[in-house]
């Protein structure tokens, strides 16, 4: 079963470490990763560029709108993603503890991937 491991953090925070520390936990993802790959339960992951660099669309009414980001004023930001396929939840629930930035408190969101359902396979 695939699951996302949904990584969020303070992009403000994050500008405010010192750039050694900051290496340091670059270096404890990238063996993160490694040890993910090395588990065969890597599929994909990847940072995500701030949010302020983000546009949200909205189709209203037939018309497309765009805004630039941040989409919300939120204290903690979706700064990056894994997603990972093992067998149970409990192993993602593990996987997602190991996340870095979660043994220093920032939260991780563990979430199924649902299969999409094409309309003719629907009863």
């Amino acid at each position: 079963m695939q699951y996302m491991l949904l990584i969020y953090g303070d992009e403000q925070g994050w500008t405010d470490v010192p750039e050694d520390v900051q290496r340091d936990m670059y270096a404890k993802f990238f063996a993160y990763s490694d040890a993910l790959e090395k588990a065969g339960a890597f599929v994909a992951g990847s940072a995500l560029a701030p949010s302020t660099s983000a546009t949200v669309v909205r189709v209203a009414e037939g018309e497309t709108l765009t805004t630039d980001g941040p989409f919300a004023e939120t204290k903690e930001q979706l700064g990056g993603y894994y997603l990972i396929d093992v067998e149970t939840l409990d192993e993602a629930l593990e996987w997602a503890a190991r996340v870095p930035s979660a043994k220093v408190g920032q939260p991780v969101e563990v979430r199924p991937l649902q299969p999409m359902m094409r309309p003719e396979s629907v009863a």
